[in-house]
């Protein structure tokens, strides 16, 4: 959902497939997402079900964060695990350009087979599947079902998004750049490996790998950095930027998301982001 209100607030249109439950917190999402300018028209309401719940500890001296979720396995039934294939409008992806994964509804049925069968739509229709894991560990059955559950997302993805952690868990390699070209073999297109502070690396088949540093800001949260980098980086793809740019922007957006405490009051409109590529001596508009 951050990364729909990132690619939003850079002008594009997007919508959401999801579930929250009938209660105040699933109201307050589908108006926030609203409010962000989110088609919420195949967001499902679950009745007599919750929505799910992530506490975020921030760390005051790096901004870190850690998350603690109320949702399967640690409370039964929660509304976003139980979105199903029949609340799936396939004719709704078939209209999309990218249909954008997080491998964290992956993590429980019914919402992984939901997930699966929404993205084999996606690539019998030539709609481009993007893929962001969204590690979160203590939400999934054992790690040996994430490796199984990603490969195969991997294997259907058109472009795939990590951080370092991420990568280095996934495909068992501590070096960015070996991880990326192992994303490749899967048939990936486009790999993007986030590196914080120290920037970002892009890797495009047939192509040299493309490192471009970190915009140098004051960390404050680093929640939802991750998914304004995405943003920015979809945003480039569907507008056809050359890599640099992509990552360049990306890089931007994520830097400016860790300078303000949240995740979507965190992310920048198309004006706050012209406005720091101009203050960084960055030739380009948005």
């Amino acid at each position: 959902m951050n990364t729909l209100v990132g690619v939003a607030r850079l002008g594009l249109s997007v919508g959401a497939i999801t579930a929250v439950g009938d209660d105040p917190f699933g109201q307050f999402l589908i108006k926030e997402l609203e409010k962000n300018e989110v088609d919420t028209s195949h967001v499902k309401v679950k009745n007599n079900m919750r929505t799910t719940i992530t506490f975020v500890a921030n760390a005051p001296e790096t901004g870190e964060r850690v998350f603690i979720f109320y949702r399967n396995p640690w409370v039964r039934g929660t509304a976003d695990s139980m979105l199903s294939i029949e609340d799936i409008d396939f004719d709704y992806i078939s209209d999309a350009s990218i249909l954008h994964v997080s491998g964290f509804a992956l993590s429980q049925n019914p919402s992984r087979k939901a997930v699966l069968s929404a993205v084999n739509h996606a690539k019998k229709v030539g709609v481009k599947v993007s893929f962001d894991p969204t590690l979160r560990v203590d939400v999934w059955d054992s790690e040996r079902t994430i490796k199984r559950l990603y490969s195969r997302m991997l294997k259907l993805s058109d472009i795939a998004t990590f951080s370092r952690e991420e990568a280095a868990f996934i495909f068992g390699a501590d070096n960015p750049e070996k991880a990326a070209k192992t994303a490749l073999k899967y048939g990936v297109k486009v790999v993007g490996i986030k590196l914080g502070k120290d920037g970002a690396l892009l890797e495009t088949k047939g192509e040299q790998t493309l490192h471009v540093p970190a915009f140098k800001v004051k960390a404050v949260d680093t929640t939802g950095a991750g998914d304004g980098w995405n943003a920015g980086l979809l945003v480039g793809l569907l507008k056809g930027w050359d890599p640099k740019t992509c990552i360049t922007v990306a890089n931007a957006v994520g830097a400016l998301v860790v300078t303000k405490r949240g995740a979507i009051t965190a992310l920048p409109y198309k004006s706050e982001l012209n406005d720091f590529l101009k203050e960084h001596d960055v030739n380009f508009k948005v």
